[in-house]
């Protein structure tokens, strides 16, 4: 069986990480799109799991989680309706959380922005935290369920609520609506009021877009399948987290 060689695997996992897209590395390398597809997914699987395994006991006090856009195969709005609700057909969302203060990021789960995920996810965010901390959301309300069932009342959790205001001239039509003012919102425990922020998570959010071709906005790049994405996710945070 052919095998790439080990610096002509470093060059492709080199040009996706840096936000190339599978034919773009594919054009870059010489390679053939199958043969770099197959080297994402056993990278991507090989990221996710030593990951896995080296993020327990974290000593990380405040933590920010949010939910990043993408969507697999097509547009939620041509999805036909025997796919509709199904995973790995239009809208995909990645949770994400981050440390505050080492800008690590312990967990993440890809799939549809549901209370299921939403509890899948701060579940094992709660099991991979050693002590105590002060979380921060969005107002996305099944964190509510899915915070209270992972930590109970052992922690400082509050939701942070924006409010935006109405483009009446609808003069910017890919632009996000201005912001007009947020809520702090306390949630439960005793959270730090000048902690209570989701700055951080967003701004990971951009860097998911622009380290990642498959996440960047209004243009043809997008994941054919589910679980590409998944490994370009694990793959993406294995680079930034080390």
């Amino acid at each position: 069986m052919n095998r790439l060689k080990t610096d002509k695997q470093k060059q492709i996992i080199a040009a996706l990480v840096e936000g190339n897209s599978i034919r773009a590395t594919c054009r870059m390398t010489g390679v053939a799109k199958g043969t770099v597809l197959k080297l994402l997914a056993d990278i991507g699987m090989a990221c996710a799991d030593y990951q896995d395994n080296a993020f327990r006991n974290l000593e990380c006090k405040l933590i920010q989680c949010d939910e990043i856009w993408s969507f697999c195969a097509m547009k939620e709005k041509n999805v036909p309706d025997e796919k509709k609700g199904k995973f790995g057909y239009g809208d995909c969302y990645t949770f994400t959380s981050i440390c505050s203060e080492s800008k690590l990021v312990p967990s993440w789960l890809v799939g549809k922005r549901t209370l299921e995920n939403a509890t899948i996810f701060i579940k094992d965010l709660s099991e991979r935290l050693k002590n105590r901390v002060q979380l921060t959301t969005d107002g996305f309300k099944p964190y509510l369920n899915a915070v209270e069932n992972a930590f109970g009342s052992e922690i400082d959790y509050s939701q942070l609520i924006k409010l935006y205001g109405n483009d009446i001239e609808g003069e910017k039509k890919y632009s996000p609506a201005e912001c007009t003012g947020i809520i702090k919102e306390r949630i439960q425990g005793n959270p730090d009021p000048k902690h209570v922020s989701t700055s951080y998570v967003e701004r990971q959010n951009l860097t998911m877009r622009m380290s990642m071709r498959r996440f960047t906005r209004l243009t043809n790049a997008f994941s054919k399948k589910a679980e590409n994405l998944t490994y370009a996710v694990s793959l993406h945070f294995m680079y930034y987290n080390f």
